[in-house]
């Protein structure tokens, strides 16, 4: 005898090899024994075979016509084997049997599941909705296969044609649109982006990388929302001093100045100045909201889209022969023993006497200039007495350190000749030395107001957002520690309030600290261990780097370009590790898997194959090793991007 039974969703038939009372031990064609309970028997039969019931059984099931089946079915509960006497006549055969039980099972629509075995045919308007919905799937499936064929054949339907930003940034995954785009993305063997390419959506990989960024970060448009005007405090006094700020040529947010005033022999008191929006934003108030949200100035190539409005910047902005509100730390010094004497930290007005440009000064601002004062040297009354206190914080730092500072890096600026948002656009690349002695004078006092404005803030047991470096990690906390790296004992960003959101926190702080000195606790705007500070820092630290990873991605992008306008096919190169080797020509470190085992700064030369603008890499071949690098290398004066944040390395 044999027996149909039903285990785990599926019908076997098998023979009984043993019975008991609740149980029955039944034997597979291939030997194997198994278990099983008597209730989940369906039908037992001595023929046909069991492997020849389940087939005839399949096929006769496909030909059971179920609306008619369900007419005439009764309307109470009932069993599939009864179905059968009155659907096939009486006394059905096995195959019969089990076939009107494989139909029933597979017509839910028609008949919902009862029991084991049993079933009930669904009421009328249940089953009219269930076979509208089984139509209506019926329906998309034929027009998401439409769609499919159409991607497969290189046409654009226009359902996803409308669907194109929210398939590739933001996508429902329950939707036809989708189900259909990715269906014809695993088909193609190809990317999401590759295949939106193909099909024009946009119509070159910079539009799309533009559009992912601004559709997921600036979805409503870089515009800013109206805010009420604010004022300058009044009473601030105004600054008795001879100030400079030094810039890059395209640099709008003038962030900082420097002053020098002698005051004895060998004695000087020079002046940070940092503009002060911390005056005329207040925490909670809709500038506040607006600066918050950014978090930072984005930089790109071309453009940039600034944390603050215009019209603030214009207000704050250090712009030369105007009077701005600014925070400012004096330092009196003495530049030839090195020794700091006092500081004190001021909120005042002052007038920048002149905005210089670093690219019209950096060389005619030479070491040798700035240490022989018999040389001529514009500003020098400026420059040399800064100059020389400059050389004595790097030593300090150095000692701190307790080794040299890497600063032989050269770094790049970008400028596009032509709209950013165009591949066509000529791309220039200015070579920028991080040990230029300009860079390193406004770095060093830049670092040396970070680093005592944040022992200000220890001093008085007033919160501030520090970045410390201990065991090789860069972190963020809210009390002082070691920047190891740096060299100095505490660090925070207070220098760049126009552009960074933790900046303009810090500076709120300092103002606090400044303002009302041991009761600057109380007075600050952010409170010791508060819940918001912490959560301020994850956000900024997640935003800051989104936006570095975009400024990265649109730069490598206009690296590419600036490769194939210059139509260079052999370059020298420089291995950085393994397979990795950056180019001496351009701000780009690309893969080369044909490199041998190389040592660290081996210059090789390799050939430019390739470039997929989309994935932003370089398809490269290695030639040869290069120990002697040429006197005129192709393109010697190109060096590596800029981090276009101008204070970016004044901040280390």
């Amino acid at each position: 005898m044999y027996v149909l039974f039903e285990d785990s969703g599926s019908f076997k038939a098998e023979k009984i090899f043993s019975e008991a009372e609740a149980t029955l031990q039944v034997e597979a064609a291939s030997g194997r024994r198994s278990k099983i309970r008597r209730n989940n028997v369906l039908l037992t039969f001595s023929t046909p075979e069991p492997e020849q019931l389940l087939e005839e059984a399949h096929a006769l099931a496909n030909d059971i016509d179920i609306p008619f089946l369900w007419e005439f079915a009764p309307k109470d509960d009932f069993d599939a084997t009864e179905l059968a006497s009155d659907y096939y006549g009486p006394q059905p055969s096995a195959v019969q049997q089990a076939a009107l039980i494989f139909a029933l099972q597979n017509a839910p629509i028609y008949f919902h599941r009862r029991g084991r075995g049993r079933y009930r045919a669904a009421p009328p308007d249940i089953l009219e909705a269930a076979l509208a919905a089984q139509e209506k799937r019926r329906q998309e499936e034929a027009l998401q296969q439409e769609w499919v064929d159409a991607l497969l054949a290189g046409q654009m339907p226009e359902a996803i044609g409308q669907q194109k930003q929210a398939l590739l940034f933001s996508p429902d995954k329950n939707s036809l649109e989708y189900k259909a785009f990715n269906q014809a993305v695993q088909q193609l063997a190809c990317t999401p982006e590759q295949l939106m390419l193909n099909l024009k959506a946009w119509s070159h990989p910079l539009a799309l990388m533009r559009e992912r960024f601004f559709n997921t970060h600036f979805p409503k448009g870089t515009d800013f929302p109206s805010f009420s005007q604010v004022k300058i405090p009044d009473g601030l006094p105004l600054a008795d001093v001879t100030a400079y700020s030094v810039d890059d040529a395209d640099t709008t947010e003038v962030d900082d100045a420097l002053s020098v005033s002698p005051v004895a022999e060998s004695v000087y008191r020079i002046g940070v100045h940092i503009a002060a929006p911390g005056l005329l934003i207040q925490r909670g108030s809709e500038l506040d909201e607006i600066a918050r949200a950014r978090m930072s100035t984005v930089y790109m190539p071309g453009q940039k889209i600034p944390m603050l409005p215009e019209a603030l910047i214009e207000q704050c902005s250090l712009d030369a022969q105007t009077a701005k509100p600014a925070l400012s730390l004096y330092a009196t010094v003495n530049i030839e023993s090195g020794e700091l004497l006092e500081t004190e930290t001021r909120l005042e007005q002052i007038i920048v006497q002149e905005n210089l440009r670093s690219d019209e000064l950096s060389d005619l601002v030479t070491e040798e200039a700035l240490n022989d004062a018999s040389q001529t040297l514009p500003y020098a009354e400026w420059l040399r007495p800064l100059w020389a206190y400059a050389c004595h914080l790097g030593q300090e730092r150095e000692a701190h350190r307790g080794r040299p500072e890497n600063n032989l890096r050269t770094e790049y600026t970008f400028a596009l000749e032509g709209p950013p948002d165009d591949p066509d656009s000529l791309v220039r690349l200015t070579p920028r030395h991080r040990n230029a002695p300009l860079d390193r004078l406004i770095a060093e006092y830049m670092i040396f107001a970070n680093n005592q404005w944040g022992k200000l803030l220890a001093q008085h047991d007033v919160p501030g957002v520090y970045r410390s470096q201990q065991g090789g990690r860069v972190r963020m906390t809210t009390h002082p520690l070691p920047h190891d790296t740096i060299g100095v004992p505490q660090y925070i960003w207070a220098t760049s309030p126009l552009r960074r959101y933790i900046d303009l926190i810090n500076q709120w702080q300092i103002i606090a600290a400044a303002k009302h000195g041991v009761s600057a606790r109380l007075a600050a705007p952010f409170k010791p261990k508060e819940a918001d500070l912490f959560a301020i820092i994850g956000a900024f630290d997640s935003q800051y780097a989104s936006w570095a990873e975009f400024q990265r991605e649109i730069e490598r992008y206009w690296c590419l370009r600036w490769l194939q306008q210059q139509n260079l096919r052999q370059v020298q190169a420089t291995v950085i590790r393994d397979d990795l080797v950056r180019l001496n020509c351009a701000p780009l470190v690309i893969k080369l898997p044909s490199l041998p085992a190389l040592e660290k700064g081996q210059n090789v030369i390799i050939d430019l194959l390739r470039y997929d603008e989309l994935a932003l890499e370089v398809e490269a071949r290695f030639i040869k090793t290069d120990d002697a690098a040429p006197e005129t290398a192709p393109c010697d004066e190109q060096t590596e991007p800029s981090e276009a944040n101008e204070n970016e390395n004044r901040n280390a």
